[in-house]
Formats: C-alpha cells, sequence, structure tokens
C-alpha cells in the first residue's frame, strides 16, 4: 500500500497540492487508519494549546479544532496552506515554515505539539526535537507518527531491493496527483534510531503504538481486508512523548 503522509519537509508538495489534499481527505492510510489513531492518542483536547507541526491541507488540525482544542498550524508548503485557509478559515492560525529550521513561537507555547507522518522527510532529527521541545511547556506532549521502520525494509525487499533495516538511508519515490507528479524523499531509520533521538532530546517516552484501521475501513475497503485474510497490517508507528 502506498503511504499519503500528511505533510512534507522540503518536498514540492505544492505541486500536488490539489491532488494530495483530495486523497488524503478518503484514503484508508489517512482517514481510516492514521488520523484516527492520532486522533484517539491525543484524546481530550478541550482547551489546549496545539501545534500541528506539518499541518498540510488541515484535516487533522480541523479535527482537533472541532474537539476544543486551540490550533496553531506550520507547513513548508505554502500551496498546501492555502487548502488549509480555505478549509479552516481566514482567521485559522496559519504559518508558512520549515520544520528544519527554528520555529517562529516563544518557549512553553503549546500543551501538546502533532507531528503527522513529518519526521521521516527529515534526515537530522536533532534541531527540530529540541525546537519542539523548547516550544513545549513542561510536561507536554509531542504525538508523532511515521512511516513503520519493518514494513519499508519488508516492501524493499519484496520488491528486490538490497537495504538493510539498521541504516539510516534516503529513499525517493515519485507520486502522481491531481494530474501533477513531484519527487518525494524520505528518510527511513531503524526503531532504535528513533527513540535514541526521542530521549537525546529529553523527551520521555509514554507510548509506542502499531495500532489497528478504524473499524469502519473493513466497510470502506472490503477488498483490502478480503487480501489480508482477516488480518491487520503494519503501517505507520505512533508515539506520544512528554516534555520533562
Amino acid at each position: 500500500m502506498t503511504s499519503i503522509p500528511e505533510a512534507a519537509h522540503a518536498n514540492d508538495y505544492d505541486s500536488i497540492a490539489e491532488g494530495y489534499a483530495a486523497e488524503n481527505e478518503t484514503s484508508l492510510m489517512n482517514a481510516y487508519y492514521e488520523r484516527p489513531a492520532m486522533l484517539d492518542l491525543a484524546g481530550a483536547v478541550t482547551g489546549r494549546r496545539i501545534l500541528d507541526a506539518g499541518c498540510g491541507a488541515g484535516p487533522l488540525f480541523a479535527a482537533l479544532r472541532d474537539r476544543g482544542a486551540v490550533v496553531t498550524g506550520v507547513d513548508a508548503s505554502a500551496g498546501m496552506l492555502e487548502l488549509a485557509r480555505r478549509r479552516l478559515g481566514a482567521d485559522a492560525d496559519l504559518r508558512v515554515a520549515d520544520l528544519a529550521d527554528p520555529l517562529p513561537f516563544p518557549d512553553n507555547t503549546f500543551d501538546d505539539v502533532v507531528a503527522s507522518l513529518v519526521l521521516h522527510y527529515l534526515e537530522d532529527w536533532g534541531p527540530t526535537l529540541a525546537e519542539v521541545r523548547r516550544v513545549l511547556a513542561p510536561g507536554g506532549r509531542f504525538i508523532v507518527s511515521v512511516e513503520h521502520p519493518f514494513a519499508i525494509t519488508m516492501m524493499q525487499r519484496l520488491a528486490g531491493e538490497k537495504t538493510s533495516y539498521f541504516q539510516t538511508r534516503d529513499r525517493t519515490e515519485e507520486w502522481a496527483m491531481g494530474g501533477q507528479t513531484a519527487r518525494m524523499t524520505f528518510w527511513d531509520r531503524p526503531l532504535h534510531a528513533m527513540t535514541d533521538a526521542f530521549t537525546a532530546a529529553g523527551f520521555r517516552i509514554d507510548v509506542i503504538s502499531e495500532p489497528p484501521p478504524a473499524p469502519a475501513a473493513r466497510e470502506v475497503f472490503p477488498e483490502v481486508f478480503r487480501e489480508l485474510s482477516g488480518t491487520s497490517f503494519l503501517g505507520f508507528l505512533f508515539f506520544v512523548l512528554r516534555a520533562g
């Protein structure tokens, strides 16, 4: 299955913004798997100040806001943010910001930061994690989803590629959406490299999760689950981290 991330770092989302946003809205991997899992991990958010880091066209932003959170969104793609503004309204707090750069917020601004399928676009997590921890209030949560490293390794090996799970390595794919194409570069890394980066940045790991899709997914995509013989699948890996 092809994953459709929520937002990207240095890739050209502007060129595929319309097609990407449309697919993200209803796809199995996003609408029925990744987004419900992120919302479940976030739990009750009424009144919480949340930064949606890599907000894309704003579907997670909208869901968190509907649940009572006070949400700010940043993304590197001005095209994606334009779609988010159409969806969320002119008063939505949306800003162009690259997660590889310092975040445009004071210390201790947010109760939570969510990063939905965005960290795997970054080669070096250190500066980004340091910035996330800086803008989080003490005890704040960093809720993260990334492509599952074991699933990526298995797909590469099934495709005949020579790869090592234990290496941090780059991977490039060509996406075609809405009649446009874009080359997207990812950085795959093993689980221990992720957890090492989190703890080195001063986070405590509260949750590592490999959830199933939302129950409705089996009704909407019956052919997928018939092929899986009734089992679930590994697609993404989820974390809840706590700032000290």
